[in-house]
């Protein structure tokens, strides 16, 4: 199994447990939780990226990613102490447009 598939794996796990966890059950105090967004997001999309086979595949990674950020994002209504945050989705989607065009720039796996 590719390295990248496992860390892909591990995150798709990781990331929703951690941004639905109710706030109580958060450490404090936490980083900067915009950096989190980018980097997380941004993470699995070039995790993502790198996994496609093709730049159709590619983009629709990419797409993938950002439409389960905001799903996420809106599942935190429902999560005691936590809302959706229209600045975590411009976080979730500059991570997702970053490693984009990190994508486009580096040669193929």
């Amino acid at each position: 199994m590719r390295w990248e598939l496992m860390v892909f794996l591990i995150g798709l796990v990781a990331i929703p447990l951690g941004c639905l966890l109710p706030n109580s059950r958060l450490p404090h105090p936490l980083p900067n939780d915009k950096v989190l967004h980018f980097l997380c997001f941004g993470g699995m999309a070039l995790l993502a990226g790198r996994l496609a086979h093709g730049k159709v595949q590619m983009g629709l990674a990419l797409a993938a990613v950002f439409v389960a950020s905001w799903v996420i994002e809106l599942l935190q209504m429902w999560v005691p102490g936590r809302n959706f945050c229209w600045r975590d989705m411009a976080a979730n989607a500059a991570g997702v447009l970053c490693a984009g065009a990190c994508l486009a720039l580096l040669p193929p796996p």
